[in-house]
């Protein structure tokens, strides 16, 4: 199976450096999770730059600060039963593939996404980040190759 083209609203398998682990010198994250893209764009290079939020179990101490994904779009997509939800006040910014996109099982050694979100959830999320990056509250962890 062919690379997925990076698109806004594509969960993908990553291993998401988190802003609390790199703030520690952690170069790499300790867990691979779902994420979501958020935008892919390309550079003055040519290159596609994609930035990615984290899908977490973990229920927000802050409700603005995420989007909950239904229990039936996490059906459609695959991903387990559990609540979660999208966290909108930190992204990960890398260059199109990077060495952090995982296959989304052994099984599916060349799959690494789940699908795509519904637009209507999409574009909640795409929202709740602009607020959060209005606010100052996103943070941004630029990965390296």
């Amino acid at each position: 199976m062919p690379l997925p083209k990076p698109e806004p609203g594509l969960v993908i398998y990553f291993s998401y450096l988190w802003c609390s682990e790199y703030e520690r010198g952690q170069e790499e994250g300790v867990k691979d999770r779902p994420c979501a893209i958020i935008l892919a764009t390309q550079d003055e290079q040519g290159d596609t730059i994609v930035i990615v939020a984290p899908i977490t179990h973990t229920a927000p101490d802050e409700p603005e600060h995420t989007i909950e994904i239904p229990l039936l779009t996490k059906r459609r997509l695959g991903l387990d039963s559990e609540r979660s939800w999208v966290v909108l006040t930190e992204i990960n910014r890398f260059v199109w593939r990077g060495p952090d996109l995982r296959p989304i099982s052994k099984d599916r050694p060349d799959s690494f996404d789940y699908g795509v979100l519904p637009p209507s959830l999409f574009e909640k999320i795409k929202q709740g980040y602009i607020v959060q990056v209005s606010k100052q509250k996103s943070k941004i962890v630029q990965r390296s190759e």
